[in-house]
């Protein structure tokens, strides 16, 4: 049996409960005195909008199944557009811009997309490189059309007074094209369906609690599309989204004050930044009931960091997942401050909670080899370390026109459906919490052992002068020397000592007892976006040439 659903339906019942509630606020400049001005628009507002763009799209020919590449940031036009395109069926094709110009121009190529709709400097970047749009025949400018033709959005915009007629889109139907960051290998287009879509959002819902009377502050855009259908207004930080890790506090700590914002969206970068000037400044946020982070693993120190400002019955909570599949796994402060965060810096790993909702979990024996059916045979027992599986109503099911990295992440189940690899290894305790030990392509072989650089890392960053640390193999797999790399807080005098001392800490814990090489690096190669996913690959470049192996 056919089952119907379009993620744009959860507008449409939100505007008939809240037709005048605030869907989007924007800062937009600030007035003599220095306070902010704030641009807003309504549910129904927002709701009527994307109608009118629906027919304007449709119009030229931007109609259910296109491919169509978003590049549009926060803000009214962002929500107007999405909505309008999903009420059509069209398929916006979204790379996440804080990836770097040349891997985000290869995401888009990949996409084959047939359509373009971006703001004036997108627009300007496509007549740089047009090798990279060779497949798009309609192209829309969000503002202001210079040199390069197509629509503008307002052209787009046509008065009617009867609602769009929403595509009637299937569960299994593409809605989107979302690319992974590439930061362990090359990006890939994960297709989410209209089902994944809302099978995501009744799980962040249920899982968080979240009621329609909560305010947000988003700041990764693709968060923000779903406060809407949620019920949330959705505040727009007055921030460079693409670097979390630069942002000013100050601004967000204004926004959380001046609507009394209840929920909050950040990376554990942005976290570390506005939790240590705020605990600096003794700054309170009473209103927020729940601080949700995500993107890269966050520590235990920062978390303690940020709560400092929270009131007693707040918490932050750090959802595991991928774009693959999030959130599937999750756990809040209360539990890792009072009890995990003591086992983390003993080696245990780093606790990410229990399976959320319906989420199936399960850890497999590790290989880098395809997997083509699931069997009793890969299970690992209780305390092994294995690699992560999920399977839920959200986990997406096939990537983009790539059937190798299907048959790498995806494997059969009997019963017909999929589970999808997460890359990751972890163990399993008594109480059914799942401890993550880092990514399987950065464990490192030896002759002797398997090193996995969660644990590892650990022993090395309870030194009182370690920042953060890095675990790399130089040398042949399944042969490979282990190396740790070490970014200080402060700059050593004593690097000899400084060493020294850590390959006495090494030798105290069994898990670092076979490491006998340390390198200090004043910086480590970081992603762009959250600056901590550490590039491990290259440091494993690096150790190798100075171990001259």
């Amino acid at each position: 049996m056919t089952t119907y659903t379009n993620i744009s339906v959860g507008l449409k019942k939100t505007q008939e409960k809240y037709p005048f509630k605030r869907a989007v606020v924007y800062p937009a400049g600030r007035d003599k005195k220095g306070r902010v001005l704030y641009s807003q628009m309504t549910f129904t507002q927002l709701e009527t909008e994307s109608d009118r763009l629906a027919f304007g799209l449709e119009r030229i020919g931007i109609i259910r199944g296109t491919r169509t590449i978003l590049m549009v940031p926060p803000g009214m036009e962002f929500f107007i557009t999405i909505f309008a395109m999903f009420k059509v069926g069209a398929v916006p094709v979204v790379v996440d811009p804080g990836m770097g110009i040349e891997r985000m121009l290869q995401c888009l190529e990949q996409g084959k997309p047939k359509a373009f709709i971006g703001i004036e400097k997108a627009h300007l970047l496509r007549k740089l490189k047009p090798g990279f749009f060779k497949t798009v025949k309609l192209w829309v400018t969000v503002g202001k059309r210079w040199f390069w033709g197509g629509y503008t959005l307002d052209q787009l915009m046509i008065q009617s007074d009867v609602p769009y007629p929403k595509a009637q889109t299937t569960r299994d139907e593409t809605a989107a094209i979302v690319f992974t960051t590439g930061s362990t290998g090359p990006a890939k287009g994960v297709i989410y369906t209209h089902g994944n879509f809302e099978a995501q959002i009744n799980q962040i819902q249920e899982h968080f609690q979240i009621d329609p009377d909560e305010i947000d502050l988003p700041t990764f855009p693709l968060f923000a599309l779903f406060d809407p259908i949620l019920g949330m207004t959705a505040v727009i930080p007055d921030m460079d989204p693409t670097k979390p890790a630069r942002v000013n506090p100050e601004k967000i700590i204004e926004a959380i004050e001046n609507h009394g914002v209840t929920n909050m969206f950040a990376s554990p970068a942005l976290l570390n930044r506005v939790g240590k000037f705020g605990k600096e400044n003794n700054i309170k946020l009473p209103t927020l009931r729940r601080v949700i982070s995500a993107g890269a693993p966050v520590t235990p120190a920062n978390i303690e960091q940020f709560s400092s400002m929270l009131s007693d019955h707040a918490q932050i909570h750090t959802p595991y997942g991928a774009t693959e599949a999030v959130p599937v796994i999750s756990i809040g402060s209360n539990e890792i401050l009072s009890e995990t965060k003591i086992l983390s810096e003993q080696g245990y790993g780093m606790c990410i909670g229990r399976p959320i909702c319906n989420t199936q979990v399960k850890l497999i024996k590790i290989t880098d080899d395809p997997i083509t059916q699931l069997h009793d045979k890969l299970k690992v027992p209780e305390n092994q370390v294995g690699e992560i599986i999920v399977k839920a109503d959200l986990v997406t099911q096939h990537y983009f026109d790539n059937r190798e990295a299907d048959l790498l992440a995806k494997i059969h189940d009997p019963d017909g459906t999929v589970w999808h690899r997460m890359g990751d290894l972890a163990w399993m305790d008594s109480k059914g919490r799942i401890w993550f030990c880092g990514r399987k392509s950065h464990r490192v072989i030896t002759l002797d052992e398997t090193l996995f650089t969660i644990p590892v890392e650990a022993i090395f960053n309870n030194h009182e002068n370690v920042f953060r640390s890095a675990l790399a193999g130089a040398g042949p797999r399944n042969m490979q020397t282990p190396v740790i790399f070490i970014e200080s807080y402060s700059k050593i005098k004593n690097k000899k000592a400084f060493i020294k001392e850590l390959l006495v800490l090494a030798k105290s814990n069994p898990l670092t007892a076979n490491i006998h090489h340390v390198f200090i690096e004043k910086d480590f190669p970081v992603d762009i976006r959250h600056n901590s996913k550490i590039f491990r690959e290259k440091l494993a470049v690096k150790a190798k040439k100075r171990l001259n192996l």
